[in-house]
Formats: C-alpha cells, structure tokens, sequence
C-alpha cells in the first residue's frame, strides 16, 4: 500500500461524494417544501415548457368560464324582462275582453283604456333596460337599420340583431363562440294587422306611428300621446303579439341551454387540464421521501468517511517516528 502525505486521494474521493449526496439531499428537500417536481428549468426543461402553455390554458378556461356564467346572468335577466311583458300582453288581453263587456259603461271602458296606456309605457320602458351599462334588448339591426322581428330566424343574419359573442374555449377568438342576441322587443310587439306578421318599430318616433303604416300597431310607447286605444285592435293582433314574446323567451332558453353545456364542457376541460399539468409538474411525495431518507443516510455516512480519510496520513508520520 502505497502511503502519501501531499495527496489523500481517499479523502477527495470522499469529498466529491459528500458534495453530491448534499445537493440530492438539498433537491429533495426542495421538492417537498415547494410539492413541484421542477425546483430549476434543468430538471426538465421540455416538462416546464409544456407546463407553462398548460397554466395558461387553465387561466384562460378560468376566464372563459367566468364569462359564460355572466352571459347566462344577461340572458336569465333578459328572460325575466320577457316574462313580466308577457305578464303585460295577458293583462291587455284581459282589458280588451273586459272592455267588450255589454255591461260596461263609457266610463268604464275609458278607466280600461286609461290602464292600457299606461301598460304600453310600461313596456317600452323595460325595453330600454341594461344589465351592468349593457342593453338587453335591440332596436337596430347590425347595419344600423331597424331591427326586424323574426320568430324563427332561417339564417344568422336573421334574428339575432346586435349580437354579442361569448368565447367558450381558451383559443380566444379564433376558437369555439356562443353568440347572445338582443331580444327585438319592441318589433316583437309590433304588429301588422293585415297579415299579422311582426313589422319594424319606429326608432324616430318610438310610438305606435310605426313603419308599414296605420294597419300597422306597436304595444309599445315612449309617452301617452302615443299610445294606442284599446278599442282600436282586435284580438287577433294581442295573440301574435303574445306569440312574438313567447318566442323570444323560447329563442332566449335554447341559447341559456347552449351555454349551460358549454359552461360544463369547459369545467371538464378545465379539470382534465389541470391533472394533466399535475402529472408534469407535481412531486411523488412517497417516492421523494424515499430518496430524502437515503440522501440523508448517505450524506451522513459521506460525512463520516471522509472525516476517517483524514486520519489516514496520520500513518505517515508513525513511520517517520
């Protein structure tokens, strides 16, 4: 056995692996305080990458959900709006039946017509209604026209007037959209009476001096001077215009059922996503412990072996004795 003083190779030896077992040790111990299994980009340089396009994907279905939520809260207000002026169209109807009664008087009929009118005010009152500073209801058509009332649009230019686009993906803009349209009120509560098909409201006057005509007669009124008197319409004409209501509320509920299914495929997403990103970024706490309870062990037993590599030269020198 070759004995040398100038250089302890053993205890070098011992060094270096002292050195390595204290940054496993280290490692470990990083893992488990932070529970990622990537505490620096050498780690895993391509896992991270992956990782960070993933926390932004989360955070945009994060946003993407949000939104969809706020837009089932538009339509829930809107379909609220609807219900009460369909509540309105009935009492009309009831007005114009209770009008027609033999045993009414003058007086009784202008008390009716009165109630009417006022009813007509109403309506074009909660036509004007928002939600958070945002209109619920359209009076204009995207190019600016007056919005024409459709009950079963045939394409996507008819019907959905002054849409609003809800993205339901987290590609953005360029992914998946649900379009919301403002409900045409006051169209739908204009009726032409020739043929009972709903006619455009008038935007300059916003009474019942419509578009089309004096066959033609909106429910809905700016001012009093406006409205209309009871005995001027026939029933016919409330029918289509309670029709026109129900099929708003109806357009309003399939697209509140769009959106529903889009809210759940997007938490599903959302939920797939972030255990996808788990599986890359997330420690084995098990597996870790093991590796920090033998980095421990060797660490120590490093530390002992090269404090018994320094003694060794001490044979030396009994030699030289």
């Amino acid at each position: 056995m070759t004995i040398q003083i100038n250089t302890n190779s053993t205890a070098a030896a011992a060094s270096l692996h002292l050195n390595r077992n204290s940054q496993a040790l280290q490692k470990s111990l990083k893992r488990l305080a932070s529970g990622s299994r990537i505490v620096h980009p050498a780690d895993d340089s391509g896992g991270l990458a992956v990782s960070m396009k993933l926390k932004s994907s989360v955070s945009r279905l994060s946003g993407a959900y949000n939104n969809v939520q706020n837009g089932i809260s538009f339509l829930e207000v809107q379909d609220g709006v609807l219900s009460a002026a369909g509540r309105i169209m009935d009492r009309m109807i009831e007005l114009k039946g209770m009008s027609q009664d033999m045993l009414k008087n003058e007086f009784d009929n202008a008390t009716y017509n009165n109630e009417f009118q006022e009813l007509q005010v109403q309506l074009y009152d909660m036509s004007q209604q928002t939600f958070n500073g945002v209109s619920l209801f359209a009076e204009f058509a995207n190019g600016g026209t007056n919005g024409v009332f459709h009950a079963i649009p045939t394409d996507a230019s008819r019907g959905f007037d002054n849409s609003v686009s809800i993205f339901v993906s987290a590609d953005g803009s360029t992914g998946a959209k649900v379009s919301i349209g403002k409900a045409l009120l006051l169209s739908a509560l204009t009726i032409d009476a020739s043929d009972l098909t709903s006619s455009v409201f008038s935007s300059t006057n916003k009474d019942n001096s419509v578009t089309g005509g004096s066959g033609v007669y909106s429910f809905a009124s700016e001012n009093l001077s406006g409205a209309m008197d009871l005995d001027s319409i026939s029933v016919g004409v409330f029918n289509k215009a309670l029709e026109n209501i129900a099929a708003l509320r109806a357009r309003n509920g399939g697209t509140m059922s769009r959106l529903s299914f889009a809210a759940e495929n997007i938490s599903t997403q959302k939920s797939n996503m972030e255990a996808a990103l788990g599986r890359i970024v997330d420690v084995d706490v098990a597996a870790e412990s093991t590796r920090l309870a033998r980095n421990n062990v060797l660490l120590q037993a490093s530390a002992a072996m090269l404090a018994q590599a320094n003694t060794n030269p001490e044979i030396a020198l009994m030699l030289i004795r």
